[in-house]
């Protein structure tokens, strides 16, 4: 099979190839591994093609890797990059709101009965508690979160 892309499309592509071997590098499980391998090594592949056909600029061998790579001045400039630290920031601040609403729900009722509703009544229940979290975080940003260690037992 042959593509016949333009520069654009071609630049578009290398985007898109890196963006997704990033959010699969992002998954820390070792059978994720194999997963992970056939996204670099295509990404690798489009790369070494990119670069023979007016990309070389923008790309450039990993020695540590043994692979290609986009530059740092090119992944700094790219829509993948911000699109990715969307993504990030994204579900960071979402799984949060989840986990302070789960936890306040379990402490409020307990674990065992909080494992007995069904997924309807857990998301009813700390639906609310999340929106609080996230207007809460939305004003004051993290600022206010602070670790508290328990008193521990000798």
């Amino acid at each position: 099979m042959h593509l016949r892309l333009s520069q654009e499309e071609l630049a578009t592509l290398i985007e898109m190839v890196s963006l997704a071997s990033d959010v699969a590098n992002l998954n820390p499980e070792d059978k994720a591994h194999a997963g992970y391998a056939r996204f670099e090594a295509l990404e690798s592949k489009v790369l070494e093609s990119a670069k023979h056909n007016g990309m070389g600029s923008v790309i450039e061998f990993d020695p540590a890797r043994g692979k290609n790579r986009v530059t740092e001045v090119f992944q700094t400039e790219s829509f993948f990059q911000q699109c990715l630290e969307e993504f990030r920031s994204q579900s960071f601040w979402e799984e949060l709101m989840m986990r302070l609403a789960e936890r306040d729900i379990i402490r409020e009722i307990g674990e065992k009965s909080y494992l007995a509703m069904t997924e309807k009544a857990r998301e009813e229940k700390t639906k609310p508690l999340e929106k609080r979290y996230w207007g809460k975080f939305v004003t004051k940003g993290i600022s206010p979160l602070h670790w508290i260690e328990p008193h521990e037992e000798g």
